[in-house]
This record gives structure tokens, sequence and C-alpha cells, in this order.
């Protein structure tokens, strides 16, 4: 009788939560999250790679697409050619309001390291510095940090530049690019 009363009791109390249990209440995007709204679309991008001293750059071709996700993050699908090599990647842009930093992610076809990002954005509003920790390709087995930034010079095309830390503590451009909105 005793465990009947004590489960009437429990079933009791779990019924008055649930019935007096207000809805959670999820977050809203803030204007950080829809400042990311302008990568929303499809572009073409042709990009130049360093490939060291005294070698020519690598010419790059590619294609993205970029959707939101919630009003939070910008997804992006991208694909890009080099001589010899097909690289697809996925790259995750958002904003984390309690760091008040913009964040992400990134994969791609080549290498099975994860690149988590963290950056924020110029007094101009229109540049997008994110920085990771990813391998050194010209150290094996070390880490090295590298720099991203996303240049808006227009709603249609975004240059991309990309830098690595070097060993004497200077930032080293290793790949631009210029991306275009697909009319």
């Amino acid at each position: 009788m005793k465990a009947a009363s004590s489960f009437a009791m429990t079933f009791l109390l779990w019924m008055t939560t649930l019935l007096t249990a207000q809805e959670p209440e999820f977050p809203k995007p803030q204007k950080e999250h829809q400042w990311l709204q302008q990568f929303v679309g499809e572009w073409e991008s042709e990009s130049e790679a360093s490939m060291g001293p005294g070698q020519p750059p690598l010419k790059c071709t590619g294609s993205a697409k970029t959707r939101m996700l919630g009003g939070f993050w910008v997804i992006s699908e991208i694909r890009s050619e080099m001589p010899g090599t097909a690289i697809h990647a996925v790259q995750t842009i958002g904003y984390d309001t309690d760091a008040k930093k913009y964040t992400g992610t990134w994969v791609d076809s080549m290498i099975n390291d994860m690149w988590k990002y963290q950056g924020s954005v110029d007094a101009t509003g229109k540049i997008l510095t994110l920085e990771a920790d990813g391998p050194n390709f010209m150290l094996k087995g070390r880490l090295t940090k590298f720099r991203d930034v996303y240049e808006f010079k227009s709603k249609d095309h975004i240059v991309a530049t990309s830098l690595m830390l070097g060993e004497d503590g200077q930032w080293i451009q290793f790949m631009i690019g210029h991306i275009r909105r697909k009319k």
C-alpha cells in the first residue's frame, strides 16, 4: 500500500509539473546572425595558392552553395578544382552570443582535421576574420595558427584571403581568392 501511495504521489507531482510548465524560450537570431545572411547564395570563385618561394602560384576554380540554418548558421557546401585534385568542403559560421565571437568549422575531402574557427567582424562591418589551429603544412606533425579573412567588396563580391602564422611570428599569405555571386 505504501508503494502505491508513493507512486501516486510521484505521478501527481509529475503531472502537475507538466501542466504548469511553460514552453521553453529559445533564443532569437541577433544582428550578428543577420550579418551572416550576406553569405547566402550561389557563388563562383577563382583563387591562387602560393606553393612556396620560386614556384608559380597554383590556380583554382570553385563554387559554393550557402544557406542559412535556423537564422543562426550559414552552411556552405564548397567544390573546388585545382590541377589534379577535386576538393569538397563544408564550412559553418555562426555567432556565439555568450562568447561574443563568430564561430565555425571547416571539414574537407583532403585532410582528416576539423578546423574550429573563432573570430570577429571589423568596425567597418565588411571584414570577417576567423582564426583556427591546424596542421602546419611546412612542418609535418606540428600545429600552427591560421587566419581566413572574408572582405565584402560588394554584395556580389568577396575577397577571401588565407594566412598561416610563420615560425618567425609573421603572418604568411598562402591563398587569395575572388568569390562572385552567380547572376
